[in-house]
């Protein structure tokens, strides 16, 4: 298999040169289990591209990793979400946008048939960022979060649209965790235009929250736009993805 560097040379570099509106980016799945270093090389190819064209910060929107594989009863850790996450963080870089599509996906095929609501939702970052449209275009993002007792309530930047759940009153997808960091499923209750309330009957003081945190997560969080709420946790625990240390060497 070519390295990154040879398809790079091969296909990417004699288009230099060409003028370049911008760029849509479908990717991730391979780096899955490299989500730790992803957030600093995707992020990194993206400012290389630009130097390397000379167009300055043109437009580069990407698709985040659909829900894909088996669902799994209990809450856990996921290199899939993971790796979503490290997508998410990249929107630091100017003129950059993300699709979620974290409900279009099918379980048993990673490459998801339903490709037009795809594109819709990049299709929405264009139209507004490029072409001056006036539509909703961004998914609802975690903002902050309040524990008090038993519950947690979180606040979301959703971008002019009202929060709702789909299919049924509870706000399903979300998990907390108490200091012993073991994770349960949690309800939640949309208690506002952009807040929501969770908690569970199994964590009596939770310290962080997860949404959504699954290789094939079961949500159903959106802005009334249609534009699904964007994966997310509090935490700052260690990424499972984070390469192991080397081990110290001793002279004799």
């Amino acid at each position: 298999m070519p390295g990154p560097g040879n398809i790079f040379d091969g296909v990417v570099y004699p288009t230099l040169g060409y003028g370049m509106k911008g760029v849509i980016w479908y990717q991730g799945e391979t780096n899955a289990g490299r989500a730790y270093e992803y957030a600093q090389l995707f992020p990194f190819m993206i400012e290389q591209w630009r130097k390397e064209w000379k167009e300055g910060d043109f437009p580069f929107y990407w698709v985040q990793l659909a829900d894909y594989m088996a669902e799994k009863p209990e809450p856990g850790e996921s290199a899939w979400a993971e790796l979503r996450e490290s997508q998410t963080k990249t929107m630091k870089l100017p003129n950059t946008g993300q699709a979620v599509i974290d409900d279009l996906g099918e379980g048993r095929d990673i490459h998801p048939r339903n490709k037009h609501d795809v594109a819709a939702r990049l299709v929405r970052w264009a139209l507004v960022k490029d072409y001056g449209m006036k539509i909703p275009y961004r998914s609802p993002e975690f903002k902050s979060v309040d524990f008090k007792d038993n519950k947690a309530d979180l606040t979301f930047d959703t971008f002019d649209t009202n929060l709702y759940t789909f299919d049924v009153d509870e706000a399903r997808g979300f998990a907390v965790c108490g200091e012993d960091k073991v994770w349960h499923w949690a309800k939640g209750k949309v208690t506002g235009h952009n807040t929501i309330e969770v908690s569970s009957d199994q964590v009596a003081k939770p310290i962080a929250v997860r949404y959504a945190w699954a290789d094939n997560p079961v949500c159903n969080v959106y802005g009334d736009d249609g534009l699904p709420l964007t994966p997310f946790r509090t935490d700052d625990f260690p990424m499972i993805t984070k390469p192991a240390q080397p081990a110290a060497t001793t002279k004799k």
